[in-house]
């Protein structure tokens, strides 16, 4: 099934492709890049559906932002990749954004098993924290839980959100 070649998709792609620039570069998405875009969403959405589109991006954006607010809470991304789906979310919606946000999740595991896989270290101490949790039957100190990560590699989030979003707007 072809893309829909409509203007929130389109400012999707757009959005998309100038944070994975970016995130690739500086490994940052700017404020004024995410902002500027919710805004325009917003607008768009007024202009296009009244107060029932207003409504819908601002339900788009919940629903793009708060599940990543959890992971970002939790240090799995940055605050620049949370802004983004909030801001895809208001031009795409809420069962696009989630789909987007469902394979960009499971590109970002692929990545990180590649990660894991070509740096045998990272796999020992994510092993080792693994066992320590089974022995401490299930209960870990605050901030115990992500030492398996120290010292381990970080990537762009857009590695995985692009090819999520891509694969998510051909379903």
């Amino acid at each position: 099934m072809p893309i829909p070649i409509t203007i929130p998709f389109a400012a999707a792609a757009v959005l998309l492709a100038a944070a994975l620039y970016t995130d690739v570069r500086s490994m940052l998405i700017p404020n004024r890049l995410t902002l500027s875009f919710f805004a325009a969403a917003i607008v768009y959405r007024l202009i296009d559906g009244g107060w029932n589109g207003l409504l819908q991006g601002a339900l788009g954006a919940a629903a793009g932002f708060v599940p990543l607010l959890l992971l970002y809470a939790a240090k799995g991304i940055g605050a620049g990749d949370v802004k983004l789906f909030g801001a895809l979310g208001a031009w795409i919606g809420v069962p696009a954004v989630l789909y987007a946000l469902m394979y960009a999740i499971l590109y970002a595991g692929a990545i990180g098993l590649i990660f894991i896989l070509l740096q045998r270290p990272m796999a020992k101490r994510m092993i080792a924290a693994g066992l320590s949790f089974l022995l401490q039957g299930g209960k870990i100190r605050r901030g115990q839980w992500a030492a398996w990560a120290e010292g381990g590699r970080s990537f762009p989030f857009m590695l995985a959100a692009v090819p999520g979003a891509i694969t998510a707007f051909l379903n």
